[in-house]
């Protein structure tokens, strides 16, 4: 058996049995929904029905509503879009990049992590279509047969990239993460007392026993979904990101894009994962598997990619300057000096000077700041998509076609209205799904719970 060394900490806290992990996991999924989870529940669907009524009046009016002009014709929409894509990479970095590494301490967070990758990916599937203004023909952007003529002219369009990429991101981490549900599924199946729950948990289980044919398939088929979800990680966003690359817009023509925008994903995704496990981890009373080692763990990727984005920001300014190009020079001036000075600067240190502080110790094992780090983190990852999109398009070669942006009531309701519609499908799945790795945990149980630990430091064989 794989033991770890004694120095390390133990990644599941107290006396824990197997009874008592598929207790603590199961219980909340069986029994009555926690007061917590009800308050949630009511406040996020509140806003997601606030944000579906701002979507419906934007679909019946137009995208006039929006505060789009002839001069930035990309700006909430386009930021949005985006920024959940972004969010939704931690997901399957966590689960298949860290699987392949076989690192233990992802056990108790991926569970929540994939559900966040599918959520984060289908909110940000709504923008493209509402942006389009017509998304009752929002399948005209589809790879579909040469059935309209005899040429598909938007094979053309580099939307396409984004369908193509997105669709295959979304599916290949929707398999994987219902994969690793089979299992614990059929344990809620088992401890179901409802003949309605038990019938559907035990559809979703797929006849699953248990024995070792099966276990043996489940771990081939989760190296193999890792192996293909791992390379996606990095494409995807490459690909998002080719679509301000191949331009010649001044401040979007930069071959730096695709792994700036890749860190910043993972820079992004980690940080939500960090807010949705705190909260989760309260509410769920999860405090014994979700704790400061694996959030320091986190940090400590926060710290990397949050760096990594750094000097993307300085490679920028250089670059700009070295090219001498007065055009693209201009484009970043304007950026820290223009009228968006204040979004840049808000950018720059939620997401350059913020992330720094986990080098103290202290702060990156303290739940409080890394919770209020990880949401500054986030609205500074937002404010960059932003930056981006608006300084550079709303003055751009032609001086006389200078404009800006000013959001309506419409673009902050449909934003805030994903984020109330992604609350609710998260914590809907916190309520039927388990919020941990139920059966992967108790594979680590007798070499990394606090128990065994003990027993290694006593010189004593452990209780299983």
């Amino acid at each position: 058996m794989q033991r770890e060394a004694a120095i390390r900490d133990p990644l599941i806290l107290g006396n824990k049995s197997y009874k008592d992990i598929t207790d603590d996991v199961v219980g909340p999924i069986i029994g009555s929904a926690p007061l917590g989870w009800k308050i949630m529940i009511t406040i996020s669907s509140i806003i997601a029905v606030y944000g579906v009524g701002c979507i419906l009046y934007l679909l019946g009016t137009g995208i006039g509503v929006w505060g789009l002009n002839k001069t930035v014709g990309w700006a909430w929409d386009i930021t949005n879009f985006v920024w959940w894509v972004g969010i939704g990479h931690a997901g399957t970095l966590i689960s298949a990049v860290l699987l392949l590494f076989r690192q233990k301490w992802r056990m108790a967070i991926n569970r929540s992590a994939e559900a966040m990758t599918i959520f984060a990916v289908i909110m940000a599937a709504i923008f493209p279509g509402i942006h389009m203004g017509r998304i009752w023909v929002s399948y005209w952007v589809l790879p579909l047969p040469n059935q309209f003529g005899s040429l598909w002219v938007n094979f053309n369009s580099p939307l396409l990239w984004d369908v193509f990429a997105i669709s295959t991101y979304f599916s290949v981490s929707l398999v994987f993460w219902y994969i690793g549900l089979i299992p614990d599924f059929a344990t809620i199946r088992d401890r179901m007392t409802k003949p309605f729950a038990k019938k559907a948990y035990g559809l979703l289980s797929f006849g699953w026993s248990g024995r070792a044919k099966h276990w043996n398939r489940f771990e081939e088929v989760s190296l193999v979904l890792a192996g293909i979800a791992t390379p996606l990680v990095f494409s995807v966003h490459s690909i998002v990101s080719m679509d301000f690359a191949t331009s010649v817009i001044p401040g979007w023509h930069t071959t730096i894009f695709p792994p700036y925008f890749v860190s910043g994903a993972v820079f992004s995704g980690f940080a939500m994962v960090q807010t949705l496990l705190l909260i989760m981890r309260k509410g769920m009373k999860l405090e014994n598997y979700i704790h400061v080692k694996h959030v320091e763990y986190m940090n400590i990727v926060i710290i990397v990619t949050g760096s990594i984005v750094g000097v993307a920001y300085l490679t920028e300014l250089f670059i700009s300057w070295y090219s001498g190009v007065e055009y693209e020079s201009y484009a970043f001036i304007n950026r820290f000096s223009g009228p968006y000075s204040w979004a840049y600067w808000i950018m720059m240190t939620c997401n350059v000077i913020s992330p720094q502080l986990f080098w103290f110790k202290k702060i990156r094992r303290s739940l409080v700041a890394t919770f209020a780090l990880s949401i500054v983190v986030n609205i500074g990852m937002w404010f960059e998509r932003y930056v981006i999109i608006v300084t550079s398009i709303h003055r751009d070669y032609d001086p006389s076609s200078w404009g800006e942006f000013h959001p309506t009531q419409i673009d902050i309701g449909v934003f805030v209205g994903t984020l109330g519609i992604f609350g609710t499908l998260f914590l809907g799945f916190a309520r039927f799904f388990p919020v941990l790795a139920l059966n992967e945990l108790k594979t680590i149980l007798k070499s990394s719970g606090e128990n065994y630990k003990k027993a290694q430091e006593n010189n004593r064989p452990s209780q299983p």
